[in-house]
């Protein structure tokens, strides 16, 4: 195999100028383009960007917060969110058949400790 010359006085044309450069001077850039190295730009990082994993959600030693009656609170809570009688829509599209029988029979009745609220 043959060997190539140095090219100490030799001229390059420049890829992105057209211009002629000494070919000593002339460097390739990450694209393939022979430009001189006033006129070289290294690649972008935006062109490569790094891999971001997915946020942490939970923690590892995660114990739930109980409640005793020593803290003030009961050891569960029930709500029971169920709306009495038959919730029907009328043909006027999201408005209730009648809605003033239907806001009647909601109650609310919460229980704390030994009291019983009754709301009608």
């Amino acid at each position: 195999m043959g060997t190539f010359a140095r090219g100490k006085r030799s001229l390059s044309i420049s890829d992105r100028s057209g211009q002629a450069f000494p070919y000593v001077e002339m460097v390739k850039e990450w694209n393939g383009s022979l430009v001189h190295i006033s006129e070289y730009e290294p690649k972008s990082p935006q062109l490569n960007p790094r891999n971001i994993g997915a946020d942490p959600q939970g923690l590892q030693n995660a114990r739930p917060q109980t409640f005793t009656e020593q803290s003030g609170g009961s050891m569960f809570t029930v709500a029971d969110l169920s709306l009495p009688g038959d919730f029907s829509w009328g043909s006027d599209g999201m408005k209730p058949l009648n809605p003033s029988l239907q806001n009647s029979r909601r109650q609310l009745t919460p229980i704390i400790g030994r009291v019983t609220i009754v709301i009608s």
